[in-house]
């Protein structure tokens, strides 16, 4: 399988390590790393929340609730999941590629029946 450049599938160990290493970081550090990505909160208002909003956006590594396998969900995608796409703020990447891609295309010959 290609690895998509910038994608956070099949990273590889050292990928994993950094954004897991980046997260342990005190907040004021991990909001001036470069691979920060700074939120906008104009685009974050469809967000009735009592929580805070996120200043920024960090690769978040994670275990796929279906395979097991390790992935990334890059701060890019996060920003357009949260920011464009209108997702919930509590929402996180639970499942890979793989098996998102899977799922939908079960579901897909199942929504055009209905």
């Amino acid at each position: 399988m290609k690895k998509r450049s910038g994608s956070g599938r099949n990273p590889t160990e050292k990928e994993l390590r950094e954004a897991e290493r980046v997260l342990q970081l005190h907040p004021l550090q991990q909001k001036t790393h470069p691979s920060a990505i700074p939120a906008d909160h104009a685009k974050l208002a469809h967000i009735n929340t009592y929580g805070s909003l996120p200043d920024f956006y960090l690769d978040q590594p994670f275990i796929c609730r279906v395979c097991g396998k390790r992935e990334i969900w890059k701060a890019t995608d996060q920003k357009w999941y949260y920011e464009d796409a209108k997702g919930h703020i509590d929402a996180r990447a639970v499942e890979c590629h793989h098996c998102r891609k899977a799922k939908k295309s079960k579901e897909a010959p199942q929504q055009k029946k209905a």
